[in-house]
């Protein structure tokens, strides 16, 4: 059954709404209590009691019986009718029974259901309108006239008496119907524009979404790296603690070996000494010179030299000096562990492709630093050189793995610094870094206050497809950092102060390899290595 079907089939015949509390006389129908009670007070004093739908008569005053299971109806029915409660203007003449008013005239502060209104008066000053409980918010506070009018220019409702007489008299007015569809015209425009806001309100919510659910699935597979490396860092430090710790006790074990072996070689002398003195005690010389041949008593330098290295060695061992050689290394190689597990390179080597070089720049010899010259270069005609811009490409691309490349910046004061595809245009505004789909920058701007001269205020921005997006903190080092991750699909950009700052990261799909980018409008830029000078 359709909801409007089950609604006519809920409603009181009496009040003709939703049963409330309903209840059944014998002969069957259902009413509401407070309507069959009213009705039933209204035939007291006759004693003819009789059913209002059926007529049918009954002796006494009926017994009302409850009928459940038609009130859990109604009552479920009842939520799903947001306006069932404020609908409940009843007609004014009806007081038999309350039946729903179907207008209300503000003339005669009345409430008419279809009966009524049809033998109501049609003069003009009979004025009907919705049925209403709150006539007097319909009328003018102060001369309670029907407001028929709106004033313009205070924006208020009026009656006639405002417009003739008021406060309201000779401002423009118009009827309430024009106000109104002017109103709703007005509304109709908000209401559009916050559609389109909503959309692009949802369309931010899903790209970020979507974001979130990219850097979930990284951040777990990131979780689980750091994790297995971590371990192997917690093994390989545990391992080079044993190495370093047994370095140590070794060195004090090469010494204990070599007076070991000293001690050895002593014994072995004050032997020899003490032979050599009974052969001088002797008085046979032919004992003396046959015992002398026997053994090699006189060499005493044997191994003299060799003592002589190893002591001056183990005396000038730099003590700590081994331990941290030991240290030096194994940090290296287990730095070298992580920097592969997690494909970190070293910084790209970047040279300036002078053929992309707009005949505003001058290019050094070794293609590290590019100034801005306000003499033209004569460079020759190419396609790929930049034109209206003062702007230069990188020779190398890159279409795969993680880079990235440091800029001194110090010695310009409105720059542009970037990445490109190699098919950015060469000619006219879109060929600007940043100012197309096909270019990502961070852009110093020195600002000039037209009516203060000042030209020393520089704002900061990162920029894509002509978008600007101004940072909140300016850069404080001279040098800035640009982060390459082409599968992941990451331009990211840096301030390399202390400790270094996060500026700005682009996230999208790359097609094209990418170039590096530089625009210099005043002094000159220098491409950096890798480490940071301090």
């Amino acid at each position: 059954m359709a909801s409007g079907d089950l609604r006519a089939e809920l409603k009181c015949s009496t009040c003709l709404d939703i049963y409330t509390d309903p209840v059944n006389l014998n002969c069957g129908h259902n009413f509401c209590r407070v309507c069959i009670d009213r009705v039933l007070d209204t035939q007291e004093g006759s004693r003819a009691y009789s059913c209002p739908e059926c007529r049918k008569r009954f002796r006494s005053r009926p017994v009302l019986h409850r009928n459940i299971a038609l009130r859990n109806i109604a009552e479920t029915f009842l939520p799903a009718q947001p306006d069932w409660e404020e609908s409940r203007v009843f007609c004014t003449y009806c007081v038999d029974y309350p039946v729903p008013a179907v207008r209300s005239c503000l003339h005669c502060e009345v409430s008419l259901c279809d009966k009524h209104l049809r033998v109501h008066k049609k003069s003009p000053e009979h004025i009907l309108c919705d049925p209403t409980l709150s006539m007097d918010s319909r009328k003018c506070s102060i001369h309670k006239e029907v407001l028929k009018y709106f004033c313009t220019e205070d924006e208020t409702c009026i009656c006639m008496s405002c417009y003739v007489i008021g406060e309201h008299k000779g401002h423009e007015m118009e009827s309430l119907d024009e106000a109104s569809e002017k109103k709703k015209e007005t509304l109709r425009n908000i209401l559009q524009k916050l559609l389109t806001k909503r959309e692009e309100t949802e369309e931010i919510i899903q790209s970020l979404q979507e974001h979130r659910r990219k850097v979930e699935e990284e951040a777990a597979g990131d979780t689980e790296r750091v994790t297995v490396l971590f371990t192997d860092l917690r093994r390989s430090l545990e391992d080079l603690e044993k190495r370093v710790l047994k370095d140590i006790s070794r060195r004090a074990e090469r010494i204990s070996i070599s007076i070991r072996d000293l001690e050895i070689k002593k014994e072995e002398l004050s032997r020899k000494m003490h032979h050599i003195e009974e052969l001088c005690n002797m008085t046979d010389p032919l004992t003396i010179l046959q015992e002398s041949d026997k053994g090699d008593l006189c060499d005493t330098e044997d191994g003299d030299n060799e003592d002589r290295e190893r002591h001056e060695e183990l005396l000038h061992d730099g003590g700590g000096l081994d331990v941290a050689w030991v240290l030096h290394t194994g940090l290296s190689d287990i730095i070298s562990e992580v920097n592969v597990y997690f494909y970190i390179q070293g910084a790209a080597d970047i040279l300036l492709d002078g053929n992309t070089a707009s005949n505003d720049l001058q290019i050094s010899d070794e293609r590290k630093t590019v100034s801005r010259s306000y003499r033209n270069q004569n460079r020759p005609k190419k396609t790929e050189r930049f034109q209206d811009y003062p702007q230069v490409m990188s020779s190398q691309s890159f279409s795969s793995g993680r880079h990235y490349w440091d800029v001194d910046v110090g010695g310009s004061e409105e720059w542009k610094v970037g990445m490109c595809y190699p098919s950015i245009g060469r000619r006219g505004g879109e060929s600007l870094i940043g100012d197309n789909k096909k270019s990502w920058g961070l852009y110093r701007r020195l600002y000039w206050d037209y009516y203060t001269d000042d030209d020393d205020e520089d704002e900061y921005y990162v920029i894509h497809d002509s978008k600007g997006i101004p940072l909140p903190t300016n850069i404080s080092s001279n040098r800035v950092r640009i982060d390459l991750d082409y599968e992941a699909g990451r331009i990211s950009f840096y301030d390399l102060c202390d400790p270094i700052q996060h500026l700005h990261t682009f996230t999208t799909t790359f097609t094209e390899p990418l170039h590096a980018g530089l625009c210099v409008y005043d002094g000159g830029i220098k491409i950096c290595g890798g480490r940071r000078e301090m």
